[in-house]
């Protein structure tokens, strides 16, 4: 078990580690494995970045992220700037359908939305638009409508998660309500309980995924 200092250096020491934020002035805080991150970075994509490492150390149960995404005074791009280049890097992702995704900007801020029939074009979507300049933060509002009738089988989404190899599932219980999956349960990083909640969005006929899976380092260890 971690304590709150042995955390605190392993995820600063993590966010050291990706090149991006070699140089970036993140601050880290942790008490009883909520970690907080605050700071000043330049792009999103860094800012991503981080949180996604922090994600990743052992014995982080939650995230609190306060990170802000600012550029220099002398650089700024307008919302119908960033807006025409957020619609051509869809039109050029082909895994999003053409004319399927509305966009809006407001102070640099990029919201999506439309219906999908896939959960996979959805973060198609929102990740074409991370390595922007200019864009300091993105609302998914996408929303998901399989093409794909027929009822969902429990037993095929608990198949699939048992087929992982990253992750453990003996305490992960799938409940399925019409087109909606619920997990709920135990497991030991937030890399499990993401990549759970990844594959039952793989899903056919999948509308929603409620991921309430909990995070516990020391469930591993008892």
């Amino acid at each position: 078990m971690k304590n709150n200092q042995e955390l605190q250096t392993d995820v600063q020491n993590a966010i050291k580690w990706e090149p991006l934020l070699n140089a970036a002035e993140i601050g880290v805080t942790a008490k009883d494995g909520v970690v907080s991150l605050t700071g000043t970075v330049d792009s999103y994509a860094k800012k991503l970045q981080a949180e996604n490492a922090a994600k990743k150390v052992i014995g982080v149960k939650a995230l609190v992220e306060n990170i802000e995404v600012k550029f220099a005074s002398n650089w700024t791009k307008t919302n119908l700037e960033i807006a025409n280049e957020v619609i051509a890097a869809l039109k050029s992702n082909w895994s999003v359908p053409n004319d399927k995704v509305t966009v809006k900007v407001e102070d640099g801020w990029v919201t999506l939305g439309g219906e999908l029939p896939w959960n996979y074009q959805k973060e198609a979507a929102k990740n074409a638009v991370h390595f922007l300049s200019g864009v300091k933060g993105v609302t998914n509002n996408i929303t998901i409508k399989a093409d794909i009738t027929g009822a969902i089988e429990k037993k095929d989404v608990e198949d699939a998660i048992r087929r992982s190899w990253s992750v453990d599932d003996s305490d992960i219980n799938v409940e399925v309500s019409g087109t909606t999956v619920t997990l709920t349960g135990t497991v030991d990083s937030w890399y499990q309980r993401d990549e759970a909640g990844r594959i039952a969005w793989n899903t056919p006929g999948i509308w929603y995924v409620k991921n309430e899976l909990a995070v516990d380092y020391e469930y591993a260890l008892t």
